[in-house]
C-alpha cells in the first residue's frame, strides 16, 4: 500500500489526534506501540518474503493482523477506550478504502 506524502501526513495527524482522544496512560501507550509495531513488522516481513503477493493476499494479511491487534488491545483498554478504538478503526477503513480495500 503506497500512500502519497499528503496521505501519510494526514494519517500521522489523525493518529496523534486519536492517541490524545484515547487518553492512554503510559503503560497503555507502551502496549499499543508494541502491538502496532509488531503488526507493521509482520506485514513488512510478509512483503519481503512474498514480493509478488497479490492485492488480495495483502488484504488478507492486513485483516488478520488487524484482528490480532484488536485482540491485544481488548486486554488493556477500558470499555470506553475500546469503543473509541473501534470507531476510529472504522474511520480508517473508510479513509483507506479508496487506496486499500481492507
Amino acid at each position: 500500500m503506497n500512500l502519497t506524502t499528503e496521505q501519510r501526513e494526514q494519517v500521522a495527524t489523525e493518529m496523534k489526534r486519536f492517541g490524545a482522544d484515547l487518553n492512554l496512560n503510559n503503560e497503555q501507550k507502551e502496549k499499543l506501540q508494541s502491538a502496532l509495531s509488531e503488526g507493521r513488522e509482520k506485514i513488512g516481513e510478509y512483503l519481503k518474503n512474498n514480493p509478488n503477493a497479490s492485492k488480495a493476499d495483502m488484504i488478507a494479511k492486513v485483516k488478520a493482523h488487524r484482528t490480532e491487534i484488536r485482540q491485544r488491545v481488548v486486554n488493556f483498554l477500558s470499555p470506553e477506550q475500546l469503543s473509541k478504538w473501534d470507531s476510529e478503526v472504522a474511520k480508517a477503513k473508510e479513509f483507506l478504502g479508496h487506496k486499500f480495500d481492507a
